[in-house]
């Protein structure tokens, strides 16, 4: 399964959007299956930006996300503009890169920087 960035974007908007919950937090996005969302799930969860509870069994595989990290709150704050959002992904491609989260997070940081001086 490819990563898909806007996915786990999305993923962590929905997160931060749901009230503090006592368990795990129902993600549902249309045009996406439960398996694409609970593979997003463990990346996220892997990446440090999520707290996350493997589900899995011999019925499949699920994920179900519970909260956002201290880095998952700082990164969807950084990626929560629509055209920040553009931009970064675009001048990492540009560059060449990977669009892994680290670097992302970096480029969204430094936009969000030149745009508050």
């Amino acid at each position: 399964m490819k990563r898909d960035l806007d996915l786990a974007r999305c993923i962590l908007r929905i997160i931060e959007e749901t009230p503090t919950a006592r368990g795990w937090i129902d993600v549902v996005i249309d045009g996406h299956s439960d398996a694409e969302i609970s593979y997003h799930v463990k990346l996220l969860a892997h990446e440090g930006l999520i707290e996350a509870t493997d589900l899995s069994s011999s019925d499949g595989f699920t994920w179900k996300p519970t909260s956002l990290t201290w880095a998952g709150h700082e990164f969807i704050s950084a990626a929560k503009d629509e055209s920040r959002w553009a931009k970064a992904k675009e001048i990492v491609v540009k560059k060449g890169g990977a669009l892994s989260f680290e670097v992302l997070k970096a480029v969204l940081i430094e936009l969000m920087k030149k745009a508050v001086l």
